[in-house]
Order: structure tokens, then C-alpha cells, then sequence
């Protein structure tokens, strides 16, 4: 295959807030350093910069009522969104860096549990986000997607909400704790049927994150293949995966905090993205665990 331009995200950004000692806990997550220090969560986005990413994805992802509670988010959702997009603008104008920003839509009830679903909750709590982002993103990022009809609801309230009309990635979570003949969300899902899916609203990428890199290639592969088969090749493909263990089905995100897996150093990261690269991927950076250094070294081998 053909090498292909490769755009480099950043990585992780609540486990680097951990380890640079930010405010950081269940059930907030990265919400709290968002709320207590900001200037942290900036420095994380200009060392991505600096690490060679050219698309940083706001501090948005625990947001939400799942993870800040209904009364917070009610009160303060939408100002806490609205900080997050300004702090990750500030990054970019400060290291004066040619970075787009994504504006991070969460799975709004709580990572890996698709049967959490609240099909009439979805416009009121993506709603804030939308809104409180959309003056400092460049694109939208609905990430860590566990079902396919979420990602349809929140792409339409995008739609709706954003006149400038800007991108919209669609990454999804794929199942990493049991093995599969075929690649599957977490849902149970085919991947096949989500790229389809995604195909039809008209999304401009298809990625996949959250879960263990060796997951990925097979999922890159058949979105690929069913790209081709619709005429939608125009459709970027993208990846970014964690450094956990594989997640139970009944995991809950906001339980503890997951280990890091101790094999996933810059050069072995570096080479999963190699591989998922040769498959197709063209937009490529690391979920939880993933810091600048790895970020650093895929710019360095990747880009060239």
C-alpha cells in the first residue's frame, strides 16, 4: 500500500494530569484538574504540541454526569466545557503551532457500557458541550464510542448546533477481553456494520481508541475494505489505543484507576501504529497511558 500522510494526535491526557500530580480521582477523572488547575491541563496540551501532535483533543471527556455528578454538570457544565475549549486554544496560540483542536464528545453514560444507553437523555447532555466548545475546536471527536446509535445522535445535534458545519470523527471502542472471530464494539456490534453506519451520516473518520492495541489492525482492516466496497474511501481511518489490560464487560469507568501495562514503552506503541499505519490508518495517537514521549517518537517515524 501506498504511504499515506499521516496526522499525528496527542495522547492521553488524564493519566499525564495523574503523573504530573494535577487534582485527580474517582468519580471526576480529568474533570477535576479542569475545575482546580487548569494551567496543568495546558502545559499537558502545549508537551503534546511539542511532541509533535497536530490535533489535541479537548479536556472534555469527563464532563459529564457520569463522572461530576447531575447537579455539577447542570450548573456547570457548559462553563466547564467552554474553559476546556479556551485552555486548549490558549496551548495552540502559545506554542504558535499549526495544531487543530478537537472538540472531545464523550460517551455521555460512561465508557465500555453501551447498555447504559439513554437514547432520551442524549440532547440534553451533549447539548452543553456542543455549545461550550464549538467557538474553540476546529472539528468534533465523538470518542470512545461503545454502540453505534449514540454516535448517530450526537453527530445530528452536531449537525444542528454547529453552523460553521466542521468535521466529525466518529472513534469507536472495540471488545478486548474475550477473543473474536471478527472485530466487535462493546456493544457486540459488528465493526463492519458501524462503519456502514457511519458511512451514511456522512462522517469525515472512522477511528478506534480506548482499547489494547492488538485489537485494532483486524478492525482497521475490514474499515477499510467496507470503505472501498461503499465508494467512501474519502473517510479517514484513525486509531489510538490505550495502555490497559483488557476491560471486563462490566467494567465501570469511574471504579478506580486501571494499571498500566509495563510493555507498552514508546518503541513497542511505535510498533502497533507502524502496523496500523500499513492497514490504512491515517490519523494516529495514543488514548490513556500514551504521553508525549510515545507521541514524540510517532512524529520522528511516522511523519517522515
Amino acid at each position: 500500500m501506498k504511504k499515506s500522510t499521516i496526522t499525528i494526535l496527542d495522547g492521553g491526557m488524564g493519566r499525564e494530569l495523574e503523573r504530573r500530580g494535577a487534582p485527580f480521582k474517582q468519580p471526576e477523572w480529568s474533570a477535576l484538574a479542569m475545575m482546580k488547575a487548569p494551567e496543568i491541563v495546558k502545559k499537558v496540551h502545549k508537551d503534546f504540541i511539542k511532541s509533535g501532535a497536530r490535533v489535541i483533543m479537548t479536556n472534555s471527556y469527563a464532563l459529564v454526569p457520569f463522572h461530576i455528578g447531575e447537579k455539577r454538570f447542570q450548573t456547570q457544565g457548559k462553563s466547564l466545557a467552554t474553559s476546556a475549549g479556551q485552555v486548549a486554544r490558549a496551548a495552540v496560540e502559545e506554542t504558535q503551532a499549526h495544531t487543530r483542536i478537537a472538540g472531545s464528545i464523550p460517551p455521555l453514560f460512561g465508557s465500555y457500557r453501551a447498555e447504559l444507553y439513554q437514547p432520551e437523555r442524549v440532547d440534553e447532555i451533549a447539548t452543553p458541550l456542543i455549545e461550550g466548545l464549538s467557538p474553540y475546536c476546529d472539528l468534533w471527536l465523538c470518542e470512545t464510542q461503545s454502540l453505534i446509535d449514540e454516535p448517530i445522535q450526537v453527530k445530528s445535534l452536531i449537525d444542528k448546533l454547529d453552523e460553521k458545519k466542521k468535521p466529525v470523527w466518529i472513534s469507536f471502542t472495540l471488545e478486548d477481553s474475550i477473543p473474536t472471530s471478527e472485530p466487535l464494539l462493546r456493544s457486540g456490534e459488528p465493526v463492519v456494520d458501524a462503519v456502514a453506519a457511519m458511512s451514511k451520516i456522512g462522517v469525515d473518520a472512522i477511528l478506534f481508541n480506548c482499547c489494547q492495541p492488538e485489537v485494532i489492525a483486524k478492525a482497521i482492516q475490514i474499515t477499510r475494505a467496507k470503505l472501498i466496497a461503499l465508494n467512501a474511501e474519502k473517510i479517514e481511518i484513525g486509531a489510538y489505543a490505550n495502555a490497559f489490560p483488557p476491560q471486563p464487560k462490566n467494567v465501570m469507568a469511574n471504579e478506580g484507576l486501571d494499571v498500566v501495562r509495563e510493555d507498552m514503552s514508546p518503541s513497542a506503541y511505535l510498533t502497533w501504529a507502524q502496523q496500523w499505519r500499513q492497514e490504512g490508518a491515517t490519523l494516529i495517537g495514543g488514548c490513556c497511558g500514551i504521553g508525549p514521549d510515545h507521541i514524540a517518537l510517532l512524529s520522528e517515524k511516522l511523519r517522515t
